[in-house]
């Protein structure tokens, strides 16, 4: 629990044999529940979580039985949490690219009841550009850039409802 709230974690999978690991156990024990979507991974991605899930409880894996993307990947997780009362969710991708010591920072305003929806930004950083490839980096900028314009201008309101399965 996070501040009387039910908490888990969402990892969207696929492929990620070599990284899947290190994501996982880096967790907090604050999070309630870990729920790993395997997106029909062809590597050991879907093993490596069984051998964890053995060890830690909190672990879930979850199956896909074809590949549908990481968009549908992340909708199977939160059917789960909306399913099984999960009082918020939170998305890391398996290959670790976020930090779980950001996870407070994400948390908070929702618990304060300050936000509906949190969101990192990795690009902000200054690790961003050697990590990400220069073409995706650039692009993710981009559209983090037209969707805040969107977004502040009107074009795109933003509801709880629109967030909610």
């Amino acid at each position: 629990m996070y501040r009387d709230k039910k908490i888990c974690v969402v990892v969207p999978a696929y492929n990620e044999e070599k990284l899947i690991k290190h994501t996982v156990i880096s967790i907090p024990n604050f999070i309630d529940k870990i729920v790993v979507v395997d997106d029909k991974s062809k590597d050991r991605t879907a093993e490596i979580i069984i051998e964890l899930a053995n060890e830690d409880n909190r672990i879930l894996l979850i199956q896909q039985e074809k590949n549908q993307g990481v968009g549908a990947a992340i909708r199977t997780g939160y059917i789960w949490c909306r399913d099984n009362d999960i009082d918020i969710s939170v998305v890391m991708a398996g290959d670790g690219q976020m930090d779980p010591n950001d996870l407070p920072n994400l948390l908070d305003p929702i618990v304060d009841n300050r936000a509906d929806y949190t969101k990192g930004n990795r690009l902000v950083t200054g690790e961003a550009w050697q990590k990400i490839p220069h073409v995706r980096y650039l692009g993710n900028s981009a559209l983090t850039f037209l969707t805040k314009i969107a977004v502040d201008i009107g074009i795109l309101p933003i509801r709880s409802q629109d967030i909610l399965l």
